[in-house]
C-alpha cells in the first residue's frame, strides 16, 4: 500500500452533514469500516455546513400521505436516538399550521386543512381550533384557523451535531475533514476515490453531498447524469419581544408554526437568554411573489403576530445556513446511481430534509450494505432523470 493509499473501507460516505451522519449510524451496525470524507468541518460550529442551524421544525403534516408517513416514523426514530442521548435532541411543543381569511379565504383550499385531513386519515394526533378556539389558546396568532400537530416541535440541532459526532466516535467511524474529492471510479467491485489527501478505496459509497451534488456528480468517471435541482435560502429574520411578554414565546406557550401557503414558518424561543423567536419566508414552489399579500417575514408579522410588530429584529445570516433544494418535480432523490452498482445518493431535501434524516439515514444505509430496502422508494427513484 502507497505512503498515500488509505485502508479499504466497507463504505465511504462523501458529505458530513446530517443525511450522511445518519447513514455511517445505521450502517455500524452492519460494517466494521466506514469512513465519511467532508469537504469542510463537521461540528456544531461550522457555520458554512447546509444543516447549520440552532433548530429544525419537526412535523407530521404534509399533504401528500406518502411524506406524513415517513414522518412520522422519522419521529420515533428521533424518539428512540433522544433516549441515548444526555442531553434534549426534540423539544415538543407542537407545529401549528395557520391560516387568515384574507389572506388565503378557501380555507378548504389551505395547506392548514389539507395536511390535516390526510393526517386524520392516517390516526396522527391532531388538534383544530376555531379562530375563537384559537385565541384562546395561542393569543399570539392573530389569524382565522388553526391546525396543531400535537406531537411536532422543533429539533436542536447543535446537541444533535455533538452526540452523533461522540457516538460515531465510539463505533470507530473515522471522519476525514478538508477533503476535496477529485475523481471517482468504478471498476467491478471497488470505488476508488482520488482527493488532495490520498486515494481511497470502499466496496460502497453512499454520497450525501448536499448543495455540491452536480459538482460531485461530473467527477465520477463515465458518469453523465446531474439532476433538475435548483437552491435558495430563505429570508430569516430573528424578533426579541420585550422582556415583560417573553414568556409568552417560548415553547411551553408557543408552538412552533407555519403558513405554508404563504411561505412562513418560525420557531419559538429556544434558549431564553437569547430570547429570539425566528421567523422565516421561502417562496412557494409555483407561487408567484408580485401576486402574493405576504412576501416577507415583516408582512406575515404586521398581519399575523401582532405582539411582534414592534419588537426589535434582526437578520442573521450566520444563525442558520438553512438550504432549499428543490427538484424540479419536488420529491426526493435517494437510490442507486443508474450505470453505478456501487453508488448511492441522496439528496434534493425540499428545505425539509432534516426532519428525515434518522430514516434517510436507514434507507441509504440498507441500499448500501445490504442492496435493497424495505422502503417502497419508486417515487424518489434517481432513474426518473435518465433520458
Amino acid at each position: 500500500m502507497s505512503k498515500n493509499m488509505k485502508q479499504s473501507q466497507d463504505l465511504i460516505i462523501i458529505g458530513g452533514g446530517i443525511m450522511g451522519l445518519m447513514t455511517a449510524y445505521f450502517a455500524s451496525d452492519f460494517a466494521r469500516n466506514i469512513t465519511i470524507l467532508e469537504k469542510r468541518t463537521i461540528s456544531k460550529e461550522n457555520k458554512e455546513a447546509a444543516s447549520f442551524s440552532f433548530t429544525r421544525s419537526i412535523r407530521v403534516d404534509f399533504l401528500e400521505p406518502l411524506y406524513a408517513q415517513l414522518a412520522y416514523e422519522s419521529q420515533l426514530l428521533w424518539l428512540d436516538l433522544e433516549k441515548r442521548s444526555s442531553d434534549m435532541l426534540f423539544v415538543k411543543c407542537g407545529c401549528l399550521n395557520i391560516a387568515k381569511k384574507s389572506i388565503t379565504p378557501d380555507f378548504d383550499k389551505t395547506y392548514a386543512q389539507r395536511s390535516y385531513q390526510i393526517s386524520k386519515k392516517l390516526n396522527y394526533p391532531q388538534t383544530a381550533f376555531t379562530k375563537f378556539e384559537l385565541q384562546k389558546k395561542f393569543p399570539q396568532f392573530d389569524t382565522d384557523l388553526g391546525r396543531l400537530d400535537t406531537k411536532g416541535g422543533f429539533l436542536f440541532v447543535p446537541s444533535i451535531t455533538s452526540f452523533l459526532l461522540k457516538i460515531l466516535k465510539k463505533k470507530n467511524i473515522r471522519i476525514e475533514e478538508n477533503i476535496d474529492v477529485l475523481t471517482i471510479a468504478e471498476n467491478k467491485n471497488i470505488i476508488s476515490i482520488a482527493t488532495n489527501n490520498g486515494a481511497f478505496t470502499a466496496k460502497k459509497i453512499v454520497l450525501t453531498p448536499g448543495k455540491g451534488t452536480n459538482d460531485l456528480l461530473k467527477r465520477i468517471k463515465n458518469n453523465e447524469l446531474t439532476f433538475p435541482i435548483t437552491y435558495s435560502r430563505p429570508q430569516r429574520k430573528y424578533y426579541y419581544p420585550d422582556k415583560k411578554v417573553i414568556k409568552n414565546f417560548l415553547p411551553e406557550n408557543f408552538p412552533v408554526f407555519a403558513y405554508t401557503d404563504v411561505g412562513i414558518y418560525g420557531h419559538p424561543i429556544f434558549d431564553i437568554k437569547k430570547g429570539a423567536v425566528k421567523v422565516a419566508y421561502f417562496e412557494p414552489v409555483g407561487m408567484k411573489k408580485d401576486e402574493q399579500k405576504i412576501r416577507c417575514v415583516e408582512d406575515f408579522v404586521s398581519e399575523c403576530l401582532p405582539g411582534l410588530k414592534n419588537a426589535p429584529s434582526e437578520e442573521i445570516k450566520d444563525a442558520d445556513n438553512c438550504w432549499y433544494d428543490i427538484v424540479s418535480d419536488d420529491d426526493f432523490i435517494i437510490g442507486k446511481l443508474p450505470k453505478y452498482d456501487n453508488i448511492i445518493i441522496g439528496t434534493g431535501w425540499r428545505g425539509t430534509g432534516y426532519k428525515f434524516a434518522p430514516l434517510i439515514g436507514k434507507i441509504l444505509s440498507q441500499l448500501a450494505l445490504q442492496n435493497e430496502t424495505v422502503y417502497d422508494l419508486k417515487q424518489f427513484a434517481t432513474k426518473r432523470f435518465v433520458k
